[in-house]
C-alpha cells in the first residue's frame, strides 16, 4: 500500500513540473509577443531586474502560452497585450505590466498606486503604444530564443508549429 502512495505522489509531482497552469502557483508567468522588439526589452528589463528567478515567459505565440489562457479563461485572441498569470489568475495589459513591477521591489514597486487609476483610462495609453509599438521599435522575423543562462525561466521558445 505504501508502494502506491509514493508512486501517486512521483506522479503527481512529475505532472506539475509539465504543467504550465501549476508553475503559476510558484511563479508569476508572463506572456508577451514573442516577435516584438518592446516586448522583448521589456522581457529583458524584467530578467535584469529579478536575481531571485521569479518570473516565468513564455511568447504568445506558443503552444504553451495558448494553454495556459485558455486554462485562466482568458479570451482575448489578440497578441496585442502583455498577459500575467499569477496563481491561476490573468492580468492583462496596465494590469499586468503594474502587478509585475510590485514583485521587483523598489522603486518599481512605486507603481502600484497607478492601479487606482481605472483600467479603461490607464488602457487608453497602453493600446496606443501597444498599435504603433511596431513602427516604434520594429519587429523580429521569429520569437526571441533564451540565452543559455536565462533559458530554465522561459516555458516556450517560440511558435508553434502551426502559427
Amino acid at each position: 500500500m505504501g508502494d502506491s502512495t509514493d508512486r501517486d505522489v512521483t506522479a503527481s509531482t512529475e505532472a506539475d513540473e509539465t504543467d504550465p497552469l501549476a508553475v503559476t502557483e510558484e511563479h508569476p508567468v508572463l506572456l508577451f509577443d514573442g516577435v516584438c522588439n518592446l516586448c522583448n526589452g521589456s522581457v529583458q528589463f524584467l530578467i535584469e531586474r529579478d536575481p531571485e528567478a521569479t518570473f516565468r515567459f513564455a511568447p504568445l505565440q506558443s503552444d504553451t502560452a495558448q494553454e495556459l489562457l485558455a486554462a485562466v479563461g482568458y479570451e482575448e485572441a489578440t497578441l496585442d497585450s502583455v498577459v500575467l498569470i499569477e496563481d491561476g489568475e490573468y492580468y492583462a495589459k496596465s494590469d499586468a505590466a503594474i502587478r509585475a513591477a510590485r514583485h521587483l521591489g523598489l522603486p518599481y514597486s512605486l507603481s502600484r498606486p497607478f492601479g487606482l487609476v481605472p483600467a479603461r483610462l490607464r488602457n487608453v495609453f497602453y493600446d496606443f503604444v501597444a498599435d504603433h509599438r511596431y513602427g516604434w521599435f520594429g519587429k523580429r522575423e521569429q520569437c526571441m530564443m533564451p540565452t543559455p543562462d536565462v533559458e530554465e525561466r522561459f516555458l516556450a521558445g517560440g511558435p508553434s508549429p502551426d502559427g
